[in-house]
């Protein structure tokens, strides 16, 4: 009798349970970080009042800002396919927060398409009110179901998260638009993107002594941990520098900086999530996980398309990577 093309009782490689552990914190990164700049210019679009600059921020992100959210897709389906007790757990649990974050999308979506569509300025100001509140909202509730996730029901560790989301959404979005903008209009934007890191990295600081204080998600201990501790001095490090980045006028290095602090914050989130992937009823990363046979089977499948994805977005990021040419939302 021959061997079965995939291994029935066993998994392709012994820890296949925690690469797709791993795979899973580095889609919701990806999503974090893409979509997570998107939300600041939309944050940042309230500020302008001239029409010729706030058709500059709509054409700033109109080219990628499906695509970013190609990577919330590629969370949900490999949290599914892999850890499916987490994926509906996460979910029963925090419906609302769920349903209101996708609304939100939908608004921060609708908003740009619909001020396409008549020039009339009543129009246009009820679709940037569903622009920039979608673009608040999104961030602050995807930040609290992620907080629901480590924390459970603490109310205050939730909010915290929520808004760490919204302001760290602030800083790529004012670093993103510095980058691809004129000099004149960057440098006011970095004035936000300062004082929205400075905001981050106190509201970290906030947020992981109220744990440690409140014992939130019995968390307390692994905030006292020296990976946890290596990640927040890191991300001082990184804010801060980036700062001085922005002052000095080098704009593609603060965006460097900018985005590198979302990318610590899921590593600050994954932290606790391992071995406990959920944390709320102690289930573990090899508890959740499916059985071998499915899990070498959807390795098999769906690492290719990963990486085809990722080659996707190396090549969309090439094409548009270079300034602003103003021609209207999506041009």
């Amino acid at each position: 009798m021959t061997d079965p093309l995939l291994p029935v009782d066993a998994y392709l490689v012994e820890s296949l349970p925690e690469i797709w552990f791993g795979a899973v914190l580095f889609a919701l990164g990806m999503y974090v970080v893409l979509d997570g700049f998107d939300f600041g210019i939309g944050m940042l679009y309230v500020t302008r009042t001239d029409e010729h600059e706030r058709e500059t921020f709509l054409s700033a992100f109109g080219p990628v800002w499906d695509a970013n959210e190609v990577w919330l897709v590629a969370f949900g389906t490999m949290l599914l396919a892999a850890f499916p007790r987490v994926y509906s757990r996460l979910l029963a649990d925090n419906y609302l927060l769920a349903i209101g974050f996708v609304l939100a999308l939908v608004f921060r979506g609708l908003g740009p398409e619909l001020r396409e569509q008549r020039d009339d300025e009543q129009w246009k100001r009820y679709a940037d009110y569903a622009f920039v509140g979608g673009s608040v909202f999104a961030p602050l509730l995807f930040g609290m179901l992620a907080g629901r996730w480590l924390f459970g029901g603490a109310t205050l560790p939730v909010v915290l998260t929520g808004f760490g989301l919204v302001s760290v959404s602030v800083v790529t979005g004012a670093a993103f638009l510095a980058a691809k903008t004129d000099p004149g209009l960057a440098s006011e934007l970095r004035t936000y993107g300062i004082g929205a890191t400075l905001a981050y990295l106190g509201g970290v600081v906030v947020l992981l002594g109220t744990v440690v204080l409140t014992d939130a998600g019995d968390a307390a201990d692994t905030v006292l941990s020296l990976p946890v501790a290596a990640v927040v001095a890191l991300s001082v490090a990184v804010g801060l520098s980036g700062s001085v980045l922005a002052r000095r006028g080098q704009y593609q290095a603060w965006l460097a900086s900018a985005l590198a602090l979302p990318t610590l914050l899921t590593i600050l989130v994954a932290i606790p999530l391992y071995p406990t992937i959920y944390p709320p009823t102690e289930l573990l990363v090899r508890e959740a996980v499916v059985s071998p046979l499915a899990l070498n089977l959807v390795t098999v499948l769906g690492f290719p398309v990963l990486l085809l994805v990722l080659w996707y977005f190396k090549f969309l990021y090439g094409v548009f990577s270079g300034p602003i040419e103003d021609e209207g939302y999506g041009g």
